[in-house]
């Protein structure tokens, strides 16, 4: 069965750091590129970053280069989001998304059919 499962989330003061997890179980992340997407209420859904799996290409939207940092761990079926020096317009629900990269896959922090997502973890950022 195929799951992606956040964790990390919760609440924090401006200025604070979250470590975001995404554990893949029932496929391999080799062939893989992986995202994570976050919504605030009334907002539209917004690519933060992510990272093909097979190279350890990345990308970061704008509103959070310099502060977000993915990273992968392919023997843990692991991708991590960094979050330093957090802000209130941090605040939404993550979630991590996975899109096939065979035999030729694109991906984009814009808005894009996914194949499998996770269930979200809330990240709060208090002013």
């Amino acid at each position: 069965q195929v799951q992606l499962v956040e964790s990390g989330g919760g609440l924090v003061q401006a200025g604070g750091s979250l470590r975001l997890s995404c554990v893949a179980s029932g496929f391999t992340l080799d062939d893989y590129a992986i995202a994570w997407v976050r919504q605030a209420p009334g907002k539209e859904r917004e690519g933060v970053s992510y990272i093909i799996s097979g190279d350890g290409s990345t990308d970061y939207a704008d509103s959070v280069k310099g502060r977000f940092t993915i990273s992968r761990d392919n023997a843990k079926n692991t991708v991590y989001l960094q979050m330093n020096s957090l802000k209130p317009e941090d605040t939404a629900v993550y979630s991590c998304a996975a899109k096939s990269m065979r035999p030729f896959g694109f991906i984009s922090l814009g808005p894009i059919e996914y194949d499998y997502w996770g269930q979200g973890t809330q990240v709060t950022v208090s002013s």
